[in-house]
């Protein structure tokens, strides 16, 4: 148990989540939904739907932890054995809750269901002395009991369901329970796209290393790197500052970290891109096409996924066939003889092209090889032209990516983006 602060585990059931079949999304959000309220976890489990293995990792997380909370298992069904496996391990008889069985009843008649099923009976079956969380979403309660200095809570494994618990009546419950206690965290998050993550790293102990002041006013900040296919987060965080102290803790960090992130950076609340260039394409009032030959209209998907894209977004062009370049982005079958499809000039004529015949202010492209096949000594697998055309004189990248077909993919759309953001928004 912790002396200051909470301390919490997750335990995750289920034989799909073992297996792969299910990707826990749960316990992803419970960390941020849980960290965002100053409870720390500081272990997960994941176990699969066995008495004994549900009863030993709520056992072993219970010394380690002043909340456990685990998900899934909950259902009506054989293999949702989380209620009866935690009642047994904590000592508490299953007792039908008669208000709870009732809510059952009634839901199922209004959803036009009829008759609550016999097997549905089990979820109003509750350890002795539980408290109830009402699920407003589902037919599984959630259920908060005691169990020697820790608190277990159960959840439903559907992510709609719990959640909806855990914003609703499991929120006021830790509230009332580890309010007084939990420590307050602040978080900043600095969003960079185009270098690697160790890079990243390098530069950023350098400047701590060239400035001790940095730690010495600010020695209550942390640092975190949370790469994925688009790029590294840095996300600086304090814990148990007031808000004041914790703002110029930081403010202090991000201050001299400026220069060291800025040629790689982008603001977006979001978190994507494609906010700051559809941003940056509003407030010089310009629209955008899109040519795209290995990313195969993941630009435009991701353009498309922001509300709003159409008053930035005309359409593009998906140009797999080198035909299909020549008749719909005027690329010269000359010029594709002459440096093959994926080079330097076909990215910039498919650019140019798809902005002139969707008549659009600004075109983007990308040509590349994606793999797993196609690639040459020259011309290795991940090897990715990308263009911008529109904006004064044509600007353009080569860059050599590494990893699968669908990383190659992801990356060289993510590459585009920071392009024609480095292009709308020049770099002094």
């Amino acid at each position: 148990m912790s002396a200051s602060g909470v301390n919490a585990c997750v335990v995750s059931v289920g034989n799909e989540l073992l297996f792969g079949e299910t990707v826990d999304t749960n316990s992803a959000w419970m960390g941020r939904a849980l960290a965002s309220r100053g409870i720390t976890i500081v272990r997960r489990y994941t176990v699969a739907d066995l008495a004994e293995e549900i009863r030993h990792a709520v056992r072993e997380a219970s010394g380690l932890a002043d909340l456990v909370i685990v998900s899934g298992g909950l259902g009506p069904t054989s293999d949702d054995i989380t209620r009866p496996s935690v009642a047994e391990l904590v000592g508490a008889p299953l007792e039908v809750d008669e208000v709870l069985l009732q809510r059952l009843r009634e839901r199922f008649e209004a959803c036009g269901y009829g008759e609550l099923p016999a097997l549905n009976v089990s979820q109003a079956e509750v350890p002795r002395g539980a408290r109830i969380l009402h699920n407003p979403r589902g037919t599984a309660p959630g259920l908060a009991m005691r169990f020697s200095d820790t608190w277990l809570v159960l959840l439903p494994g559907v992510p709609r369901e719990l959640r909806a618990i855990f914003g609703g009546e499991l929120s006021e419950f830790l509230e009332l329970e580890f309010g007084d206690r939990t420590l307050s965290v602040s978080h900043r998050t600095v969003h960079t796209t185009g270098v690697p993550e160790s890079r990243l790293a390098e530069l950023i102990e350098a400047a701590f290393a060239r400035a001790p002041a940095i730690s010495e006013l600010a020695p209550d900040v942390s640092v975190a790197y949370l790469p994925d296919l688009r790029g590294v987060d840095l996300r600086l965080t304090t814990r148990g500052l007031q808000a004041a102290a914790a703002d110029a803790q930081l403010s202090h960090v991000l201050d001299r970290l400026e220069p060291v992130v800025e040629p790689w950076r982008f603001h977006a609340t979001s978190g994507d891109i494609v906010e700051s260039v559809s941003g940056a394409l509003r407030s010089r009032r310009m629209r955008l096409a899109t040519a795209e030959s290995c990313t195969a209209g993941l630009i435009a998907t991701r353009l498309t996924d922001l509300p709003g894209a159409s008053e930035i977004f005309v359409g593009g062009v998906v140009a797999y066939e080198n035909a299909v370049k020549q008749a719909l982005l005027e690329v010269p079958e000359d010029m594709l003889v002459r440096h093959g499809a994926v080079s330097e000039a076909v990215a910039v004529q498919m650019a140019t092209g798809v902005a002139r015949s969707l008549a659009a202010d600004v075109g983007v492209a990308v040509t590349g090889i994606a793999g797993p096949g196609g690639g040459t000594d020259e011309k290795p697998v991940g090897t990715v032209w990308l263009a911008v055309s529109g904006l004064g004189r044509p600007t353009s990248e080569h860059i050599r990516f590494v990893g699968d077909r669908q990383a190659v993919r992801e990356r060289a759309a993510q590459a585009a983006f920071a392009l024609l953001l480095r292009s709308l928004q020049p770099r002094p």
